[in-house]
């Protein structure tokens, strides 16, 4: 088995200067996937579930100084985090971590977020989709992919995603926007 997931987000480049760095920034993103994994969502959420869990957080990692980070550092944390070297090392270890047997049914689909719109009133709106694959039946997230609909398609990540996780063999369940006689191979 791979790197575990400590390991990977301690790969994720810190944008921030070293003046006022409280907390690492792989223990800020774990804190986060640990709060979505249970629920939380948002910035507000996250905030919420490190400190209801302050005790156990800071006994289980050993943080001492400055405690746990807050609502604040998350947020800035999450806004400045480079999100495709985020979600390339999610993706390393989901793939270390869980293999695809054969014949596994794996959904993909595309969902955009909420708030990223650009140009709201044009005709050529842009915003930020991410395009996730689930496995069934473990129920589990092990890739996923973030694009800007202006630079590329759903479908156009869809086919990159399953290249780059070289998932061969699975049964795959799409939305009908993949339902085309040219994307059959």
């Amino acid at each position: 088995m791979g790197a575990n997931l400590i390991e990977q987000l301690k790969q994720v480049e810190d944008f921030r200067t070293k003046d006022g760095r409280r907390h690492p920034l792989w223990l800020v993103l774990l804190f986060v996937i640990m709060g979505t994994m249970n629920g939380y969502v948002g910035y507000r959420g996250w905030g919420d579930f490190v400190n209801r869990h302050s005790r156990v957080l800071i006994k289980k990692f050993g943080i001492q100084k400055h405690g746990v980070p807050s609502y604040s550092t998350i947020r800035r944390v999450v806004m400045g985090v480079e999100f495709d070297k985020l979600a390339e090392k999610f993706n390393d270890w989901a793939k270390s971590y869980v293999e695809i047997e054969e014949l596994e049914w794996c959904a993909m689909d595309g969902k955009s977020i909420k708030g990223t719109v650009k140009d709201y009133n044009s005709s050529q709106q842009n915003f930020v989709s991410i395009v996730s694959v689930f496995a069934c039946k473990r129920g589990l997230v092990v890739g996923m992919k973030k694009f800007e609909n202006h630079d590329k398609s759903e479908i156009q990540v869809v086919q990159d995603l399953i290249t780059a996780m070289d998932l061969q063999g699975v049964v795959f369940s799409f939305d009908s926007l993949h339902c085309q006689k040219k994307l059959v191979r």
